[in-house]
């Protein structure tokens, strides 16, 4: 009975992961311009992006708080926040989840940079994101100073991810 129920549980994590996986074809592609949207942070902050403008942004879009891949990702980004801080690159998650959940994620992992709740998904439908099984995928945008899209990270890896955009933000020239 156990082997039956892990070999179950098996199908359906990746039939599930599958379903989440981002589909590319719709994304805003490098070299547009990013769209600006005004949603509130885990502070209630109302919160532009197009206040970001003059440094370079990664703006990046997760399924849920608390869960095990996202909670990595943040505190990935957390971990090496002095790196982003030196570079002069700011850091936005974005999830449909509601500004107390944000709340209460960004305190209880120390989180140094704003969650913007998209509840409505309107900023992640202007990346071309689309919802899949209520939730956003996992797929981020490296924005520059003058808000043009200068890489796309679809299906990232939440704990390499904030070592890769390093990389990226240096071989660009970025930071």
């Amino acid at each position: 009975m156990k082997r039956l129920n892990f070999r179950l549980f098996l199908v359906l994590f990746i039939f599930l992961g599958a379903m989440a996986a981002c589909d590319s074809s719709q994304l805003l592609e490098p070299g547009a311009k990013a769209p600006s949207v005004t949603l509130q942070d885990q502070n209630g902050t109302p919160l532009d992006l197009a206040s970001f403008r003059g440094q370079p942004l990664l703006i990046y879009f997760y399924p849920k708080d608390a869960t095990p891949g996202c909670t990595t990702e943040a505190c990935s980004f957390r971990d090496v926040w002095e790196s982003y801080e030196q570079a002069r690159v700011a850091v936005v998650g974005v999830s449909i989840d509601d500004v107390a959940s944000h709340k209460e994620f960004a305190d209880e992992h120390s989180l140094p940079f704003p969650l913007l709740a998209d509840t409505q998904a309107e900023l992640a439908a202007a990346f071309g994101i689309e919802k899949r099984m209520g939730m956003l995928p996992r797929v981020s945008f490296l924005i520059d100073a003058e808000g043009v899209i200068r890489a796309v990270y679809p299906d990232v890896d939440p704990g390499l991810h904030a070592a890769e955009v390093l990389k990226d933000v240096e071989r660009l020239n970025l930071g």
